[in-house]
Formats: structure tokens, C-alpha cells, sequence
């Protein structure tokens, strides 16, 4: 509704806002100093976290106190002469009380999707009136100052007993009628992503539940049975089923094996089989990989596959049983391998592995390494006992594990603000860069405790600073090496510094200027693509200072926000869509830093997906260009 009113062109409405928490009015803080611009009528409430308190600098600030029932409530009001609209809602109270049990170590919880309101948003205009005096008499508890003001408001728009409405013209130059579609559409959007990610999560139970079952109908059979035999006939047809492949073997070898012979088979409708032929192991590339890495091996299609190409005797064999995509995964038990567990598909199209499936194949080959060390176990039982107490132990942490891993996606729907979990038909790719997103979500947290640690020493004055003389090429080679350390450089954009010979020395805190630069090389990098472009530049400004420049290719940043920016939690998508992570805090240490020193920082953009540029000056060491030759020559 803020944005709204932006677009409008009413004349000073009143707008009051109510935000529970700090953190959340500064996520929004650029946008109500927008709006203080366009009124002087606006009024922002929240209970302080950090620097929030009452005050009158751009806008009227209320800071109330922490246990006040407007910290379970969000309020926004704006009422014009023709025009009005609330929100009003209220966290239900089971949510309430499921935030006061959780623990200490849970700090992300005011942003989890467990948390639940009520409440309405309505433009009937009495409703709205009838909000805005609630809220200002309450305003009048902590700002008894603003009386005169909120008079004048009361009495402009006929809140409560001062009624002397004004009426406008609907052809005046401030009549307006603001499209409220928008808002509209942006709920029904939530409102459809909630229902897709449900579906997803039915159909992630689903499969889960399925997998689940195949793992518990091959442990049962462990469980029940002794004769390896029957054990491997229960996984080679019910793996065979739930995946749907074409042929499905198992059969026992061992490392230096020239040939096994085929024991179990399970074949679909039309397949020829293979079961009682003896296979030849000594020549096949992808057998002896398997071997040599210990791992299973995934041909996604035998035709463009190159160790089926270079091998005659395995190619005869691919073409003879029609087989087009092939899986040969290993049956190990402590580092001894005792067979192959074989999926081939023999359809047209090669067949597409989802994550899961090699997963899966990987849990019940580790099953059945345990079955057959079981029976050979039972054979010689005083030999083998404390195996036989290795191997339940070995099954009972499988099947444990196995059973945390299948409900991990679920729990992190749960209880993550975004979808983090891993689903099982998702490809692999897809669902390592998830895992990683949700790691690296831990991360973020860690860092974010460490940067908000440093900018409140900085604003403090609890650093010592430690200035010495410098070369500027010295701090970004440390700087960009430090991103290219912790970065995974195939993702980076190529970043290049161009520093002239010529440029005197700087005196600053060495480490200090390492951080401005790391900071803002790996800002750039968060929002410029991998084919893009940082440059880092350097010259002098004539007055005793050398100004730096960090520039980008990236998306850029709107000419209104190139300020705030520089704020406490800003971050450029907005409180919904982070995709970049990082914590918000990095600028704001950027500034710091270089007020500390003396410097000045500011940024520069053309606009979005025009790129952007962030300036920062140091200072120079007067009559410093034989000291930095001396001092280059020393270090070469």
C-alpha cells in the first residue's frame, strides 16, 4: 500500500505504520522516507531492537515498550480526503506461544512460516477512521509532544470527536483512486505459492513413503532370513518394481574377479534375460571403475558414452540386450566387496536419473552387503559373532539414517522461510545446490552475528585503529584473493584491477582496507553474473587522497536508493526475495571503516541492469612517490 500511495498524487495523507519488531521497520525504512516527502503526517511504530527510538527526523518515530500488545500486531493506515485503507492483524495466539518455548538458539524464528495471523484489510472508510484513532491515542502514551500535531490530523480528517471533513472536488487535482489490484494479486500469488509448495510436499511424502517401504521390506527379509539366497531374490524384484527397470541383477564378485555368474534377475515384459550367463568383468571399463573408485557408475546413454565406445566386448553386449542407460553400483562391507547390483533400461530415449534413485540403490546395496556378511556369518558363528554384533548395529544405523534422510525434506518445509529441502525427483545438480542453500543459510547466521559483532565495535569506537604506509596494490591482490579463496571460482565474474605505478603511497590500517575491499569485491560479485565483469581502479583526487573503485556489470541500483544502501539490513531485493545472500551489514562496515580513517564512500548507478559503481577514498603519504619506489623495491 506504501508503494500505492508513492504513485499517488493525494495531498498529505496520514499514514500510520506498525511494525512489531526493529528489524522489520528497517527492512522498510528507504521506503518510509519515500513518503515522508510526500506528507508530514507519518507516524512509525516499533518496538526497539538496536537504534530505534522515539524522534521527529524524517518522521515521527514511536519506540514502544517490548510487552506491549502492539509487539503482536501489524498495523498499516492511510486515510486522504478521498481515499482510505487499513490493514490490521494480530499473531494468533498458539503462534505466540510456540516462539516463548522455543529455544535461545533459534534467532530466525520471528521469520518462520509457522508464525500465523489474523486480521483484515478493508478501504471502508469508517473502519479505517476508527483505526487511525486507536492508534493515534495510543501514539499520545509515548509521544505526549505530538498533541498539537495529532489534533491537526484529527481535525483535518474527522477522526473521532473533531469532525470537520473537507470536501473535495472529484475533479481536484489531488482526487485520486489508487488501484488496490495490485495487493490483491500479490496476496492470490502467496496464496498459490503456499498451495504448490503443499503439492510438492504431498508428493515428496509420497515417494519418500514409498522408498521407505522398499527399504523396510528388504531389511525385514534381512531380518527374517539367513539364506543370502533369499535375500537377494527379495531386492533384485522389489528394486527392479520401484524403479521400473527394464532388467535388474545381482550377482556375487569380488575385486580381482575375471567373470561372475548371473544369480538374480528381475526382468520386465519383453527383455531378454540374463540370468545364469556368465559375465566378463576382467575387460569391462565400467566394472573396473567401479573397483578402482569404489563408487557405483552411472551411464546415462550407452550410444554417446565413450567406455562403451572404446571397448568392443562391452559395446557387443549393450547392443546384443538392448540396453540404453545403465547403473552398476557396488555391494560393499568394510572395505571388502562381495557383488554388482545392475539397473539397465532398454527404452528408446535414454533414461533420466533422479536424485533419489541412486541414493536409494546406494542404501539397499549397503543392505544387502550386510545380508551376505550375515550368512556367511551364521555359517561359521563362533568365528564371525562380534561381525554378526557389527553388522545389526551396522543395519539398525542404516535404517535410522536412511529414515532421517527421507523426512529431511519435509521438516526443513516446515520450519524454513523458503523451500531448502531436497526432493527425491529433482535432478542431482538441483538438489546439491538446495542442500547448500539451506547450509548455507547456518552460515549466513553465523556471519551475520559476526558482522553486526564488528559494525557495532566500529560505531562504538572500541577498534584500535593501526595505520601504517601502504601500496594499494599490495591490499587489493590480498583482497581478491581472499574472494577467490572462499568462492567457488567457476561462479565468480572475471575480476580484473588496474592500479598505476604512479600512484602515491596510503596510509591506513592495512587489515581494515583489506575488509573495504573484500566487502566490496564480494558484493559485486553476489549481483553480477558470471559472464560479467568487476574492475577494480584507483586515482588521484588532488586532495591528498587516492580514490578507489570497485565497478560492476551487475543489476545495479535505482538513483534513489544509492544512499541508503549504505544502511543497517538494506538489501536490495527486499525482505522476500533474497537470493544472494550475504547479511545486509556489509556497507554499513564498508562506511564505517572509511569514516574511520578519514575517507568518504559513496555509490554510483544508472539504474537497474545498468551496473554500479562504489567509491571510497584513502589517505596519501605527503612526498611519497621515492618512499613507495624504496619501499616496492624493498618488498620485490
Amino acid at each position: 500500500m506504501e508503494d500505492q500511495v508513492l504513485a499517488a498524487t493525494m495531498e498529505q495523507p496520514l499514514i500510520i505504520a506498525n511494525f512489531q519488531r526493529e528489524r522489520f521497520y528497517r527492512q522498510e525504512a528507504h521506503r518510509y522516507q519515500r513518503l515522508s516527502q510526500i506528507s508530514n503526517q507519518v507516524y512509525v511504530l516499533s518496538a526497539p531492537e538496536t537504534g530505534f527510538s522515539s524522534s521527529s527526523e524524517f518522521y515521527e518515530k514511536v519506540a514502544f515498550e517490548p510487552k506491549d500488545a502492539l509487539a503482536q500486531e501489524w498495523h498499516l493506515v492511510v486515510i486522504a480526503y478521498n481515499y482510505a485503507t487499513c490493514l490490521v492483524c494480530r499473531e494468533y495466539a498458539a503462534s505466540i506461544a510456540k516462539r516463548e518455548m522455543s529455544s535461545e538458539g533459534s534467532p530466525s524464528l520471528d521469520m518462520d512460516t509457522a508464525r500465523r495471523f489474523e486480521g483484515i484489510w478493508t478501504a471502508e472508510r469508517g473502519v479505517s477512521l476508527k483505526a487511525a484513532d486507536l492508534l493515534l491515542d495510543k501514539i499520545l502514551i509515548y509521544r505526549p509532544e505530538l498533541t498539537e500535531k495529532i489534533k491537526r490530523a484529527r481535525q483535518r480528517f474527522g477522526i473521532g470527536d473533531n469532525f470537520t471533513e473537507k470536501i473535495v472536488d472529484d475533479n481536484s487535482e489531488y482526487a485520486c483512486d489508487i488501484d488496490t489490484n495490485p495487493f490483491v494479486q500479490r496476496l492470490v500469488t502467496y496464496l498459490q505459492a503456499s498451495q504448490y509448495k503443499l503439492h510438492k510436499a504431498y508428493r515428496s511424502i509420497a515417494s519418500q513413503a514409498r522408498k521407505e517401504r522398499l527399504v523396510n521390506s528388504i531389511s525385514t527379509a534381512i531380518r527374517r532370513s539367513l539364506n543370502p539366497q533369499e535375500v537377494l531374490e527379495v531386492a533384485v524384484q522389489e528394486l527392479g518394481q520401484n524403479l521400473a527397470a527394464s532388467r535388474c541383477l545381482i550377482y556375487r564378485t569380488q575385486r580381482g574377479d575375471a567373470n561372475a555368474i548371473i544369480e538374480h534377475e528381475f526382468i520386465s515384459s519383453g527383455v531378454l534375460s540374463l540370468l545364469g550367463q556368465t559375465r566378463e568383468l576382467q575387460e569391462n571399463p565400467i566394472f573396473q571403475e567401479v573397483v578402482r573408485t569404489g563408487e557405483g557408475v552411472c551411464v546415462s546413454d550407452t550410444l554417446e558414452d565413450s567406455r562403451v565406445a572404446n571397448s568392443p566386448e562391452v559395446a557387443d553386449f549393450v547392443k546384443s540386450f538392448s540396453i540404453r542407460s545403465w547403473l552398476m553400483e557396488p555391494v560393499w562391507f568394510q572395505g571388502r566387496m562381495l557383488g554388482i547390483i545392475e539397473l539397465q533400461y532398454c527404452d528408446d530415449k535414454p533414461h533420466e536419473w533422479q536424485a533419489g534413485e541412486i541414493d536409494l540403490v546406494t542404501a539397499i546395496a549397503t543392505s544387502v552387503g550386510a545380508a551376505l556378511i550375515q550368512a556367511e556369518a551364521y555359517a561359521n558363528l563362533e568365528d564371525f559373532n562380534q561381525q554378526l554384533e557389527a553388522l545389526e548395529r551396522t543395519r539398525s544405523n542404516l535404517i535410522a539414517i536412511t529414515g532421517h534422510e527421507l523426512r529431511t525434506p519435509l521438516s526443513t518445509i516446515q520450519v524454513c522461510l523458503e523451500s531448502l529441502a531436497t526432493e527425491p525427483d529433482m535432478p542431482l545438480e538441483l538438489r546439491e545446490i538446495m542442500l547448500n542453500t539451506a547450509l548455507s543459510d547456518s552460515e549466513r547466521m553465523r556471519k551475520l552475528i559476526q558482522d553486526f559483532l564488528t559494525l557495532s565495535n566500529l560505531e562504538s569506537g572500541r577498534i584500535e585503529w593501526h595505520p601504517e604506509t601502504l601500496t594499494l596494490e599490495e591490499c587489493v591482490d590480498l583482497a581478491v584473493s581472499r574472494i577467490n579463496a572462499r568462492t567457488n571460482l567457476e561462479s565468480l565474474p572475471k575480476v580484473s584491477a588496474t592500479i598505476s605505478d604512479h600512484l602515491p603511497l596510503i596510509r591506513a590500517d592495512g587489515d581494515w582496507l583489506v575488509e573495504v575491499l573484500a566487502k566490496l569485491i564480494d558484493n559485486a560479485c553476489k549481483f553480477t553474473p558470471s559472464e560479467g565483469e568487476i574492475t577494480i581502479k584507483a586515482t588521484c583526487n588532488g586532495n591528498q587522497m587516492v580514490e578507489v573503485t570497485v565497478a560492476d556489470t551487475g543489476r545495479g541500483i535505482e538513483p534513489n536508493r544509492l544512499e541508503i544502501v549504505f544502511d543497517r539490513f538494506y538489501q536490495e531485493e527486499g525482505a522476500l526475495r533474497r537470493t544472494t545472500g550475504g547479511t545486509g551489514l556489509g556497507l554499513a562496515i564498508c562506511r564505517q571503516i572509511v569514516i574511520g580513517w578519514g575517507g568518504k564512500i559513496w555509490a554510483e548507478s544508472s539504474g537497474k541492469d545498468k551496473g554500479s559503481k562504489f567509491h571510497f577514498t584513502v589517505p596519501t603519504v605527503e612526498g611519497s612517490q621515492e618512499e613507495r619506489l624504496s619501499l616496492v623495491m624493498g618488498s620485490g
